[in-house]
């Protein structure tokens, strides 16, 4: 069954992991998404055997600094619904694949930008990464542990969340406003502003007072009862039993229930009773304390390695995880469609595979591409 996107055609101009995660999403729910790389191409063209984020789509391998291969891009976003791009303000612009060149050829294109800082400020620019991105947004301050430094959760919250799905999120959104007006328009996808939405839920507690320096609040490993404590065999479980119902299933699995103990929410013992649910947590193992906490309301679950969470039972039973391309255990498309459920149409392709059926669907001929190739303006692995 076709997914929601089936019919969308998207060109991605896009190389670092950010830009290319977005666009699968956008293929995972049936998007054709043409990848745009390199020509020539290097190493023989070959596509990374694990690479998730380049499932589903074709590429086509054009050299942008030529004339040919920039008006061969310009013949594709013709064709295109929307155009993705993550490079410094200005690049396209220099390649004549700007917006208004880019709007010109296609007045109905969704043109999304995705760049750290955004197309314009002190900032844009400047060279950075995801660490920088959420530092500048004010949400790496508040991730931590009290009186250690900032931890950085690897590249989820700018690169991913802040970036990729941000902007998968603008391009649908401008998708869904040009079937009432007809017209495309730009989309300016920073990971600082994604990076800072994210901590919109934050933002009262900030602007109120409540929220207290890092690692003193009940969400950020203050409080004993939103934690991850260390089992006797060096695994951990994740805790989160913020409702009084679940923190009494919580003490009742810790064999506390009954004692004269502290109100939860009283800031003054967190610290004391962080050391007591340490000190019990130590006495099993990680297995030992999931099967206790089996059946119960307690928020108390095991925290998985990366190669466990595929076989955990609920992940199984709603196959979220699912083998692949290659033999490539990888997250399944989602959200979940009750019509229209998307897919992993097809392993990544090789870098310009889709060279020749691309370019012939956007109204080349077999001599034209021969002259461009002959020009270096476009490329192919041999033999195809």
């Amino acid at each position: 069954m076709a997914g929601p996107l089936e019919g969308i055609r998207v060109i991605d101009f896009s190389r670092l992991a950010p830009g290319p995660y977005g666009t699968m999403l956008l293929a995972d729910l049936g998007a054709d998404v043409v990848r745009v790389d390199r020509a020539p191409l290097s190493g023989g063209g070959a596509a990374a055997m694990g690479d998730v984020v380049g499932r589903g789509k074709r590429s086509v391998a054009l050299d942008l600094k030529k004339p040919e291969g920039a008006e061969a891009a310009l013949r594709l976003i013709e064709r295109s619904d929307v155009l993705m791009e993550g490079f410094r303000p200005g690049v396209m612009e220099r390649l004549g694949l700007g917006p208004d060149d880019a709007l010109a050829r296609n007045p109905r294109l969704v043109y999304a930008r995705m760049t750290g800082w955004g197309q314009d400020g002190p900032l844009a620019d400047r060279a950075g990464h995801d660490i920088n991105y959420i530092a500048i947004s004010g949400v790496l301050s508040a991730i931590g542990r009290e009186g250690d430094k900032p931890v950085f959760p690897v590249n989820i919250l700018g690169d991913f969340a802040g970036g990729g799905l941000w902007c998968a999120f603008g391009i649908v959104c401008a998708l869904v406003e040009r079937e009432r007006s007809g017209e495309g328009q730009v989309v300016d996808a920073a990971m600082v502003d994604g990076a800072s939405n994210l901590f919109a839920f934050f933002a009262t507690a900030v602007q109120s007072g409540f929220w207290q320096e890092r690692g003193r609040n009940m969400l950020d490993s203050g409080s004993h009862f939103y934690e991850v404590y260390e089992t006797a065999d060096g695994g951990y479980m994740s805790v989160g039993a913020i409702e009084p119902q679940f923190y009494a299933e919580l003490l009742d699995g810790l064999g506390l229930a009954g004692e004269e103990l502290p109100h939860q929410m009283d800031q003054s013992q967190w610290g004391a009773m962080k050391e007591r649910f340490a000190s019990i947590f130590k006495s099993r193992t990680r297995d030992e304390w999931a099967e206790i906490f089996e059946g119960r309301d307690a928020c108390c679950f095991p925290v998985l390695g990366l190669k466990e969470a595929p076989q955990h039972r609920h992940n199984a039973a709603r196959s979220y995880y699912v083998e692949g391309p290659h033999g490539v255990v990888q997250p399944a498309p989602g959200p979940r469609f009750s019509r229209t459920a998307g897919e992993i149409r097809e392993a990544a392709p090789e870098a310009g595979a889709d060279t020749r059926e691309v370019l012939l669907e956007a109204g080349y001929s077999d001599e034209d591409l021969a002259k461009l190739a002959d020009a270096g303006a476009v490329a192919w692995p041999e033999g195809k």
